[in-house]
């Protein structure tokens, strides 16, 4: 079995650590673009453009099944990808984890790229699944580019100004971009009030990670013999895992298991 894995940059990194938890013995292919990023400034048919050309070179690999893991991609991207690739190549899109967040009640906050913050496509998640529900945007100016080079005082100033645009009432928070659950635990500290109960997170990866196995028949196997296979592609170029995804513990976990050469 092989599962591909893109986004604009190290965003990828939770999803296919939750893939590899899940199934062990996946070869992986994680395909990014650092020659075009950040992809959120970008114009959605830019964004179009550099997701369907990280998604080509993944595809060359002949994987079973492709995980968009990317927020900004699936946004702008995800119809024209699937009318590109599938049937052949099931896409699996992530988008923010609005409905879950917002079973919960409470005030959520969703805290996303301002490309995805505001968009229609992230309103209409809203309308669908949190009517009745407090909700908050968040822009996050410049906190997934500091997430993906692991600058860890840019990270810290990210966090704090997106925090204080928190409502000080939140009582979950949606992940809206995939390298935010890198530095979730930042997140959290930063938005916790004293007195309020514990602050709920919700990410994608996990659920992305189970869907591209349902997707392609598969199961969940944690105790499957660990495969080897781990296939790193920069902007179409085959490369070793950046130091900066060594930084945090979901690259340390797939570089664990990469291909002796």
């Amino acid at each position: 079995m092989k599962i591909a894995l893109m986004d604009s940059g190290i965003g990828l990194l939770p999803a296919a650590a939750a893939v590899r938890r899940l199934r062990p013995d996946a070869e992986l292919v994680l395909s990014w673009d650092p020659d075009g990023m950040p992809w959120g400034p970008r114009t959605p048919e830019d964004i179009t453009q550099r997701a369907i050309a990280v998604a080509d070179a993944a595809a060359a690999h002949r994987p079973d099944v492709l995980i968009v893991a990317c927020n900004t991609a699936s946004v702008h991207s995800l119809p024209q990808m699937r009318a590109r690739f599938e049937p052949g190549l099931p896409i699996i899109g992530t988008v923010p984890a609005i409905k879950p967040a917002a079973a919960g009640g409470g005030h959520v906050a969703i805290w996303a790229t301002p490309a995805t913050t505001g968009s229609a496509y992230q309103r209409g998640l809203i309308e669908q699944f949190a009517d009745g529900v407090t909700v908050t945007e968040v822009p996050c100016p410049g906190l997934a580019d500091a997430v993906h080079h692991a600058d860890e005082v840019a990270v810290d100033a990210a966090v704090a100004a997106a925090a204080a645009r928190t409502p000080d009432d939140v009582t979950t928070v949606v992940l809206g971009c995939t390298n935010y659950e890198l530095v979730a635990d930042r997140i959290r500290a930063a938005v916790q009030k004293p007195g309020m109960p514990p602050l709920m997170l919700h990410g994608s990866a996990g659920a992305v990670a189970a869907q591209a196995l349902r997707r392609i028949g598969a199961v969940a196997t944690p105790d499957a013999e660990a495969a080897t296979g781990l296939t790193v592609l920069l902007s179409g170029r085959e490369a070793d895992l950046p130091a900066t995804a060594l930084s945090y513990p979901e690259g340390r976990l797939l570089q664990a298991a990469r291909t002796l050469r």
